[in-house]
């Protein structure tokens, strides 16, 4: 069990049913008395909802239930996603916080959740760590007119748990734990899944060794967790006890050592095969020029398709590398769509489709001589000009792939600052106007989802 050097105090803020929140504080209403869904209309019924009102919440409605699921004799508003305005919205709620707390001490968890390290703040408002918290949630529902809530603990988990487990069941909305409170008061709780980072899959396989709570952990046989869950029983025996060594600062200096790039989206219906092939190069070419914008490379594409629901089978995933980074449309695009042929059962509907450009560098860091590179001037040893040169280094692979990638980054970046002036729809592609493309539609959406 690893334990921090310091005892140190956290805030984490919810906002309460927050895009719900943020209609009904667009129609000048009550959030908490308000019956109201966050739900496109022009869906179906089965559509989940993206948020549901603590008024409804109340009546027994589901946070994440599908349209259909709610009783029909509710009557209540459904608001149509507006994502751009929620995005607006959090905006203003952190610099709310930005007023009381710098940013350093500040880790931005969701669109509507903040960790805040309040150690250093204390003395300087004159106030206990759940004061800290009330006069936050205060300033949030007086300038902006959304409700919060917020856990209060002496590390990052301790204060996710009492956010999400006891906060809800509070007079004021704020939980509060310490390691010892944390025994006292969750070790027998159930279920398991209610705490952060336990999930479905591995509560049962704690289930199948006779454990249902945390007090079971960390009683349990640390060999045998260790056998079951790997290097992952470490982080369960450390939450067990209430201990994370983790600090704000850990995470603002962590620097992952290799990065990514994906997309993925789920089909408003059953795409035949070779439509399904069409949204890879779709989304491919989007990637490709989010890889110029940022001036980055990839050596590695990897794809994962799912089939229709009906069907319930696995997904097909497979992947392709490239003997040099690249970012270029013309080189990523029909090496993604051929190993979509591969690795797909042409006869099987597709519903989902995931792009990922894996092993991402900086582009300037990675050495890339081109033809362009050289100056048109004679050789005085060889007797040759550059032009000849070019034109013979033109039958090697190696430089006709630098040349494609050269002249796709000059492409891609015309295009991209075309779009950047004039809108994303400025400039399609061709396939981007059949009628099983997406491409247009999701230029106007926000994770998926109107803007």
């Amino acid at each position: 069990m690893r334990r921090p050097d310091e005892t140190r105090t956290y805030l984490c803020i919810d906002l309460k049913s927050f895009y719900a929140s943020v209609e009904c504080v667009e129609r000048g209403l009550d959030p908490m008395t308000t019956d109201l869904v966050v739900a496109d209309p022009s869906r179906s019924d089965k559509t989940i909802c993206l948020a549901v009102s603590p008024s409804l919440r109340s009546r027994g409605v589901s946070s994440r239930a599908r349209v259909f699921e709610i009783p029909k004799s509710f009557e209540y508003i459904m608001a149509p996603p507006r994502m751009q305005l929620y995005i607006e919205y959090a905006k203003e709620i952190y610099k709310v916080y930005l007023d009381y707390i710098a940013p350093e001490d500040m880790h931005v968890y969701s669109i509507d959740e903040v960790f805040l390290d309040v150690t250093n703040y204390l003395k300087r408002y004159n106030c206990t760590p759940r004061e800290m918290a009330d006069l936050l949630m205060g300033e949030v529902r007086r300038r902006i007119g959304v409700r919060a809530t917020a856990g209060v603990g002496t590390n990052m988990y301790l204060t996710k748990i009492a956010l999400d487990i006891l906060a809800k069941h509070a007079p004021d909305f704020i939980g509060e734990l310490d390691e010892q409170t944390y025994k006292e008061l969750l070790w027998d709780h159930k279920p398991l899944t209610d705490f952060w980072r336990i999930g479905p899959g591995t509560a049962r396989r704690l289930e199948k060794i006779g454990i249902t709570t945390m007090r079971g952990i960390a009683e349990a046989d640390e060999d045998l967790l260790y056998r079951i869950f790997g290097i992952d029983a470490e982080l369960l025996i450390d939450h067990a006890y209430g201990i994370e060594p983790t600090t704000i600062a850990d995470i603002k200096g962590y620097k992952n050592k290799s990065r990514s790039l994906s997309s993925g989206q789920v089909l408003m219906r059953d795409y035949s095969n070779d439509e399904g092939e069409l949204i890879v190069k779709e989304m491919t070419e989007q990637l490709c020029h989010e890889m110029t914008e940022h001036r980055m490379v990839t050596k590695n594409v990897s794809l994962g398709i799912g089939y229709s629901n009906s069907l319930g089978l696995p997904l097909s995933n497979g992947s392709i590398s490239f003997s040099v980074p690249t970012d270029a449309a013309s080189i990523i695009i029909p090496a993604a769509a051929n190993l979509y042929r591969k690795i797909t059962i042409p006869d099987y509907p597709v519903r989902r489709v995931f792009v990922n450009f894996n092993d991402i560098k900086d582009k300037d860091s990675e050495r890339q001589m081109t033809l362009f590179d050289l100056v048109e001037t004679e050789d005085k040893e060889e007797g040759m000009t550059a032009g000849r040169m070019r034109e013979n280094e033109m039958k090697d692979p190696i430089a006709k792939t630098q040349f494609q990638m050269k002249r796709d980054a000059a492409l891609q970046e015309a295009v991209n600052s075309i779009r950047k002036k004039y809108g994303k729809d400025a400039m399609i592609r061709g396939m981007d106007l059949e009628e099983a493309a997406t491409t247009r539609e999701r230029n106007h959406q926000i994770g998926g989802h109107k803007e």
